[in-house]
C-alpha cells in the first residue's frame, strides 16, 4: 500500500448494526483517496469487532482495534489516531447519525489549509435533525451558544465530534477527556494556537439501530452538560 493520506477513526461499543453500512457508504465516499479505515472496538458484546473483522477480510485498507478491559469515546480515538498512519485523521459516530460522504469536504478543506475541519450542525446549510430526542436538540444548542460566547469564538458547533485533522495538530493537542469533553478542549486550544479551523455544515440524522451511549434523561444530559460548562470556564482562563 502506497503513502496514507486520510485515516478514519470509528470508535465503536454496540453498534453491529450500523458499522457495516456506515463503512460501505464511508469507503465509497473516499474511492480515490488513499486513506485507510481504523474501527476501534471496546469490546463490544453484540459481535461488532467480529463484523468488522468478516468484513476486513475483503477490504484490506479496514482494521480492527479491540479493546479489552478499556471504555472511553476519547481514549478509544487517541488509541485510533495511534494506531493509524494518514497524515489527516478523521473521526466520526458510528451510528449513521453523521453522513459519512461529507469526510471528503472535510478532508479537502484541511487539504486546502486548514488545520482542522469540523462538520456543523449550526452553521448555515446545517441542521440537527434528530427526532424523538428534543432534550438533547435544545440542550445542544444552547449549550453550544453558550460556549460560542463564553470563549469568544465564531465556531457553532463545539459538540460536534465530526472532525478532521492535520496528524501535526494532533501531536502538539493530545486529545484530553473521557467523552465529548476532548471536542470542546482541542477546539479552544486550537484557535489558541493561531490554528485555521474550519466549519462545514452537515445534517445530524437520527440513530439508525440500538441505544444512545449519550444519557437520554433530563438528569443525565444535565450532568454531562455541567461537565461542558465546567470545562469551558477552565478554558476561559486559559491564555
Amino acid at each position: 500500500m502506497g503513502r496514507i493520506a486520510l485515516s478514519a477513526i470509528l470508535p465503536t461499543l454496540e453498534e453491529r448494526q450500523n458499522i457495516e453500512p456506515l463503512l460501505v457508504r464511508l469507503e465509497a465516499a473516499l474511492a480515490g483517496i488513499p486513506h485507510e479505515v481504523v474501527v476501534v472496538d471496546d469490546d463490544s458484546r453484540d459481535g461488532t469487532g467480529d463484523a468488522v473483522e468478516a468484513y476486513g477480510r475483503a477490504h484490506p485498507g479496514v482494521a480492527l482495534l479491540r479493546r479489552r478491559g478499556q471504555t472511553g469515546l476519547c481514549s478509544a480515538i487517541r488509541d485510533g489516531i495511534a494506531r493509524s498512519s494518514g497524515d489527516v485523521v478523521v473521526w466520526m459516530d458510528c451510528d449513521l447519525s453523521m453522513p459519512p460522504e461529507v469526510v471528503p469536504a472535510l478532508y479537502a478543506a484541511v487539504a486546502a489549509g486548514a488545520d482542522i475541519a469540523v462538520g456543523s450542525r449550526y452553521v448555515p446549510g446545517g441542521r440537527d435533525a434528530r427526532t424523538g430526542v428534543p432534550l438533547h436538540r435544545v440542550m445542544s444548542r444552547g449549550l453550544n451558544l453558550f460556549l460560542r460566547a463564553l470563549l469568544r469564538s465564531g465556531l457553532t458547533d463545539y459538540t460536534s465530534g465530526f472532525v478532521c485533522a492535520r496528524r501535526t495538530v494532533l501531536e502538539r493537542i493530545p486529545l484530553a477527556g473521557r467523552h465529548g469533553e476532548y471536542c470542546i478542549d482541542l477546539l479552544h486550544r486550537a484557535r489558541l494556537l493561531g490554528l485555521r479551523v474550519v466549519e462545514l455544515p452537515y445534517e445530524n440524522t437520527p440513530r439508525a439501530h440500538g441505544a444512545s451511549k449519550t444519557g437520554t434523561s433530563l438528569g443525565g444530559l444535565l450532568r454531562q452538560g455541567a461537565k461542558y460548562v465546567t470545562l469551558a470556564f477552565r478554558l476561559r482562563a486559559v491564555r
